[in-house]
């Protein structure tokens, strides 16, 4: 089988995203300083520093009794220890005593523990004799109850990593050490340019042999999620001169450049010839063998990663997950990690038989259901021309390049949307 290029061997999935890194010299966009409340999923420029201890002094975990350790050790219900209490620790004051044999301190959580204590009895572990004297039913190790100084980060500490994306919790630990502002990096800008004469906008209505324009919501989205910004540059006919001079103005304020419809083989598919001839190196492939979206075109010009997208709504959620998305996440400079691989995929059991015969890896729109104690990938079945089977559908699997099909029952990872 040959690919669009008219080489014998169409490239496999793996072989498609070998060559989009090989060819991953591309420029991060520049770094902006933004106030943390600004910056929740935006990725992080530089290594933040702790620049103090947290928490920066002894802590109590409860209510109870702050103690030197030593003084409860041997203690039980019947035989307990018995402190004096001449002092309280106020929230958010520092103690101006420190404690002496024999003596412990009334502290609420979070309280500070005085000079000399090493631990916090809980109150349900002691009995009021007195307003001034408790008993302790049993003993505290050094420090149990106790956040001791810098057990969180210490000052100096690497705290979070160049590239990595903020989550609410990382917030928390740039405000609790007194990190209000990071730098992060700009977010890629996306052009998205529509193709084809068919297509008009979804606004008003439409004449006969016309269809409205879908495929660059469902993109600019696509992009919105995965950290970029879309810019919708809009619908234009299959005219050279003038899909050329969009490319080339997009050149001057996007990163990526997206151009869904005309990747396929016929006389008005014009986005090969414009990549090839805006600048070396030009198209690294034109084919992939997977199902939808084999059309798929990848290139570089002018120094910038540029795609050319199958017109079908399913092929372009295949094709952006397989190859644009990572991408995106290079350009927004965010550092892989397996979490960020494996958080949108949950395992199911199929509901039927599914069976292939393409030749080319196969993605499956599936829908989930709970039942009989655990959870079904139901396919959803429909051309890769209609919109309504990717609404429906949760995620997809996907059949290997080499097999026939999947037996119902079948242990399947479903990639979720």
């Amino acid at each position: 089988m040959k690919d669009m290029l008219g080489r014998e061997e169409v490239l496999s999935v793996e072989d498609a995203k070998g060559l989009i890194l090989k060819s991953a010299d591309f420029i991060l966009p520049h770094e902006i300083e933004i106030r943390i409340e600004n910056s929740l999923n935006r990725i992080l420029s530089r290594d933040i520093v702790s620049r103090e201890n947290l928490p920066p002094f002894a802590r109590s975990t409860v209510d109870g009794f702050s103690v030197r350790a030593s003084d409860t050790f041997g203690a039980v219900e019947t035989a307990p220890a018995y402190l004096n209490i001449p002092h309280e620790i106020l929230m958010g004051e520092e103690p101006s005593f420190s404690l002496t044999s024999g003596e412990a301190a009334r502290i609420s959580t979070g309280g500070m523990l005085p000079e000399n204590a090493d631990a916090v009895v809980m109150l349900e572990h002691c009995c009021t004799v007195s307003e001034k004297l408790i008993e302790v039913l049993r003993p505290a190790a050094p420090g149990e109850n106790v956040i001791q100084a810098g057990e969180d980060c210490k000052s100096g500490d690497i705290i979070l990593r160049k590239g990595h994306r903020l989550r609410p919790q990382d917030l928390g630990v740039l405000a609790g050490t007194g990190i209000t502002n990071v730098w992060i990096y700009e977010k890629p800008v996306a052009a998205i340019i529509s193709t084809g004469d068919e297509v008009v906008p979804p606004f008003g209505p439409i004449t006969t042999g016309k269809i409205r324009d879908i495929n660059s919501y469902v993109l600019a989205g696509m992009v919105e999620t995965a950290g970029g910004t879309p810019v919708n540059k809009g619908i234009f006919p299959d005219n050279y001169d003038v899909l050329k001079e969009v490319i080339e103005d997009s050149f001057k304020e996007s990163d990526l450049i997206i151009i869904s419809g005309g990747s396929s083989v016929g006389a008005k598919d014009l986005t090969a010839k414009l990549i090839n001839s805006l600048g070396e190196p030009g198209i690294l492939f034109h084919g992939v063998s997977v199902k939808p979206g084999k059309p798929i075109i990848y290139g570089i010009a002018n120094g910038r990663p540029v795609f050319g997208l199958p017109g079908h709504p399913a092929a372009i959620t295949v094709c952006f997950e397989l190859f644009i998305l990572p991408v995106l996440r290079m350009l927004t400079g965010e550092k892989n990690n397996l979490y960020s691989r494996i958080k949108k995929t949950v395992r199911a059991r199929l509901s039927k038989n599914i069976s292939t015969g393409s030749g080319r890896e196969e993605h499956i729109r599936v829908m989930l259901e709970q039942r009989d104690g655990g959870i079904w990938a139901v396919p959803v079945l429909g051309k890769s021309g209609l919109i309504t089977t990717l609404v429906k559908a949760d995620g997809t699997i996907v059949i290997p390049l080499h097999k026939t099909g999947l037996q119902q029952g079948a242990e399947v990872d479903v990639e979720l949307f």
